[in-house]
């Protein structure tokens, strides 16, 4: 008898009770016994319509597959195409539809869970999704095929992902289809806040499902993503109960979140359960750990950490080096944090601007400043331009100028060429300390060092200059600019026009401003504000009115420091109805005085006598929702007093830098 076949030997009974068997065969009488009581029969059971596996189960059928996403994705891709244009009436749906049924089975759900495979387009998906139970008859979606959606759509950039997931979710709910342990690994996943993730778990005790360890992995994750480290480590606690293991990446990732929540407590169980579990720290686990005991003080602890990792052979990083630096700067502990960058060193391990900074702020706390020569000394193979730079930028900033430029001529004496940025840095520095003989001596050196000299080198140190009102250096340095270059721009002519009208110097003034005019440069608003400040507070007012006028007619507004400006200058000229008119035509203008504006006009009406203007005049002011000043408060004492004094109080402008409040 073949191996195919089996052969049956059936009894005839008289009785009337039949057996009935679960399952049906169709069988083929071969032979009866002479007495016909028995006969022998070859029996073959039916086929399934689909193809099976070697357990029965049916196998998706691969020509169905392929034609069914050649069809959508053609016309998918010539849609996308401009240059293709799909023929007339084209439905990709109705051709699938049309071939489907030319077929002689339906289509199945392991089938379309296939064809979904091979769809990637979410769109395209959710509609072949939609319409699967009208192209098949009883067709319906199981579990896999909402996987599989679910899957592509997680994995999409559309703006409404998460409520097409919670619509397909709701749907299996309404046709009772339960997913897989995979379904909820794929939401956990996708999902990242508590609520939905509560709304995973539930769908495990829905669908009667068992956590296996990459579902707990996917949770821990999801929740230290979250930044709930409280249910991550109750997720981990979990895990660690059922037997499940983490790798390294899970529990440093748990470590740190723990860590930057500071529960110190719940991170040492970690960490000392990650040892126990034979999954050995690495460098990022010893820094998590480093980085968490020196956040809270405890730089002992750190250190100890530190040298467990040297024990254990393991050698530090940058990141694992400037951790530990930072703990040792903060817990002040100098001498430690020079030998440990010094070991930095040696180690071949290549510091950069953050371990400068650290060591940096801890000489400069501790008032060891000079120290750092000999931390510049032990890494001075790793020493580079723009190291050098960061530290002239840094010392400058932080005020300490001559540690700035000594470390500036180490760059200097050991570099052939040298750094723009620590040059401009280094120019910078000199000049907020005074000391712009040496800034124009260094200007004059740079191209030393193959660095050419530029507008911002130069603005800087004529600014410096003209703060300091040394006009003879002013003069000779920009008559070098104009021999050697290079070109003066718009920011250059304005310093030096209001660095000459600062110095009374009102016809050099004037001049730079005509070969503003005359160069490549059109004069803007500050050139003419720093020259009509100039012409004003040097006596000449009604020039400094004709270049008001002069800039209304070149279509540059007025602003208000123009306005201010003026106002106070026709004021103490005792011009009082000149005052009146320019604060009323930029009220017209819609530009808004400040409260400058209101006590340069208050103090004038004041000092003529107008005291009722004056008070209306306040009352406006505090209509505008502006707030007074001390000088507000001076004129109003005056006023109330009766005081008519020429005396005033001295008040720089926060705009322009002159004197714009009463003089005399």
């Amino acid at each position: 008898m073949k191996a195919h076949q089996r052969q049956l030997r059936l009894r005839l009974h008289s009785c009337t009770t039949r057996r009935h068997y679960a399952t049906k065969y169709t069988a083929k009488v071969t032979s009866t016994s002479p007495t016909g009581r028995s006969l022998t029969a070859e029996v073959t059971p039916l086929r399934s319509p689909y193809p099976t596996d070697i357990r029965g189960y049916p196998l998706p059928r691969r020509h169905v597959i392929c034609k069914a996403t050649q069809i959508l994705l053609h016309h998918h891709a010539n849609q996308s195409c401009p240059s293709t244009s799909p023929r007339p009436n084209s439905n990709p749906f109705l051709d699938l539809s049309n071939y489907l049924h030319s077929l002689a089975l339906p289509l199945t759900p392991s089938e379309a869970s296939e064809i979904l495979k091979s769809l990637n387009h979410p769109s395209l998906a959710l509609n072949f999704f939609r319409l699967c139970p009208s192209l098949s008859p009883n067709f319906q979606h199981d579990g896999f095929t909402y996987t599989r959606l679910i899957l592509i759509i997680s994995k999409s950039s559309s703006p409404d992902r998460y409520e097409l997931v919670r619509s397909l979710l709701s749907q299996m709910d309404q046709s009772n289809t339960r997913g897989t342990i995979s379904t909820v690994n794929i939401l956990i996943g996708f999902f990242g806040n508590s609520q939905d993730l509560d709304l995973c778990i539930s769908l495990i005790k829905k669908w009667n499902l068992t956590m296996n360890s990459y579902t707990y992995r996917c949770l821990l994750q999801a929740y230290l993503r979250s930044h709930d480290s409280d249910k991550a480590f109750h997720v981990f606690t979990e895990m660690r109960r059922r037997g499940y293991k983490l790798d390294n990446f899970a529990y440093n990732m748990l470590l740190d979140a723990l860590a930057k929540d500071e529960k110190v407590d719940q991170a040492y169980r970690a960490f000392e359960d990650m040892k126990r579990k034979h999954c050995e720290p690495d460098v990022f686990t010893y820094t998590i750990m480093i980085r968490m005991n020196g956040k809270i003080g405890k730089a002992d602890e750190s250190l100890a950490l530190f040298q467990e990792m040297l024990a254990k052979g393991f050698t530090p990083n940058l990141i694992s080096f400037n951790t530990m630096m930072e703990t040792l700067a903060k817990g002040r502990m100098v001498d430690k944090a020079i030998l440990l960058f010094s070991k930095m060193v040696q180690n071949d391990c290549q510091p950069n601007e953050f371990t400068y900074r650290v060591v940096l702020n801890v000489l400069a706390a501790e008032g060891q400043l000079g120290r750092l020569d000999e931390v510049v000394e032990v890494s001075k193979k790793f020493m580079n331009k723009s190291i050098y730079a960061y530290l002239v930028r840094t010392l400058s900033k932080l005020g300490h100028a001559s540690e700035a430029h000594r470390v500036f001529c180490n760059m200097w004496n050991f570099h052939d060429k040298g750094d723009r940025d620590a040059y401009l840095y280094m120019l910078e520095s000199l000049c907020s300390a005074g000391k712009t003989t040496e800034a124009i001596d260094l200007l004059g050196k740079i191209h030393e060092k193959g660095i050419a000299s530029d507008t911002i080198m130069y603005n800087t140190v004529f600014s410096a200059l003209g703060k300091l009102k040394q006009i003879s250096h002013l003069h000779d340095l920009y008559e070098k600019m104009k021999q050697d270059g290079p070109s003066p721009d718009i920011f250059t002519y304005n310093i030096l026009i209001s660095s000459f009208g600062r110095a009374g110097k009102v016809n050099e003034a004037v001049k730079i401003f005509e070969e503003l005019e005359n160069s490549n440069c059109k004069p803007d608003i500050i050139s003419y504000n720093s020259l009509i400040n100039c012409l004003g507070k040097n006596g000449d007012v009604d020039e400094a009115h004709m270049r008001f006028k002069e800039m209304q007619e070149k279509g540059l507004n007025p602003d208000v420091v123009t306005y201010s400006t003026l106002i106070e200058c026709f004021g103490k000229t005792d011009k009082v109805e000149m005052a009146c008119r320019l604060f009323d035509g930029m009220l017209a203008e819609g530009c808004c005085p400040n409260i400058v504006t209101y006590n340069i006009l208050l103090d004038c009406l004041e000092r003529c006598g107008r005291t009722a203007e004056a008070v209306d005049l306040y009352a406006k002011l505090k209509q505008q929702g502006l707030t007074p000043d001390s000088i507000t408060y001076a004129v109003l004492e005056r006023l109330q007093g009766g005081s008519h004094r020429k005396v005033r109080h001295r008040r720089q402008s926060p705009i322009t830098g002159w004197v714009v409040s009463p003089l005399r």
